[in-house]
């Protein structure tokens, strides 16, 4: 994609998609962080359809490590890895008490030392609990900088390296949420949706598909 393309891109997203933000469900630092490492490897529905009755039970770090990988388990059995992911959050939730005073620390190093807490999730965390410009690249977000030529890369690493470097420093924040949603829902993975694509005339994409007849 050209340098020139990238804003005008980026825009036709911004217009799309207006009121992007995160589509799990939370009400602060703690439960956004949870949410974000259930998320890994399946879908925010799935997430959102089984936090609600966990954070009822633990809506703090406190009660998640009273919990415990056991008692967290029976709420979190329908998301893929559920073993490793009670036993992660149970293990962050007593590192944020015992580290952090309870609380979410805005801190990239603090936050990827935490279990189940890769770049990805602190990057989410920065964004959207703390206001940060940071771009957490999944799968959809790696799909699009590649297929699009807003910033291709072998990893997802060089793809983020390169959204930071090519996206203007103002949409940088939000455009995370633009091109989750725009994988999410339209530039697909087995069939992008080019002929309803808002954003297809600076998209490098070259097999752009038409309508279904």
């Amino acid at each position: 994609m050209l340098n020139a393309s990238v804003r005008p891109f980026l825009e036709a997203l911004q217009a799309a998609y207006p009121d992007a933000a995160s589509e799990l469900q939370y009400t602060d630092p703690f439960s956004l962080l949870v949410a974000v490492v259930l998320s890994a490897q399946t879908t925010d529905a799935a997430v959102n359809k089984a936090t609600p009755a966990l954070f009822a039970a633990a809506p703090d770090p406190a009660a998640m490590a009273a919990l415990g990988a056991e008692g967290i388990a029976p709420f979190i059995k329908r998301i893929g890895l559920w073993q490793g992911k009670a036993k992660n959050v149970a293990a962050l939730s007593r590192q944020l008490l015992e580290l952090h005073g309870g609380a979410v620390p805005a801190d990239r190093e603090a936050l990827e030392a935490l279990p189940g807490v890769g770049r990805k999730t602190a990057n989410v965390v920065l964004n959207v609990a703390f206001g940060e410009s940071a771009m957490a690249v999944d799968t959809h977000v790696f799909r699009l900088g590649n297929r699009t030529g807003l910033a291709p890369g072998a990893t997802v690493r060089a793809v983020e390296d390169g959204l930071v470097k090519r996206i203007p420093p103002e949409m940088l924040r939000p455009a995370h949420h633009w091109l989750i949603l725009h994988g999410r829902y339209c530039c697909k993975a087995r069939r992008p949706e080019c002929w309803r694509c808002v954003a297809r005339d600076w998209c490098r994409f070259p097999d752009k598909t038409a309508a279904p007849d």
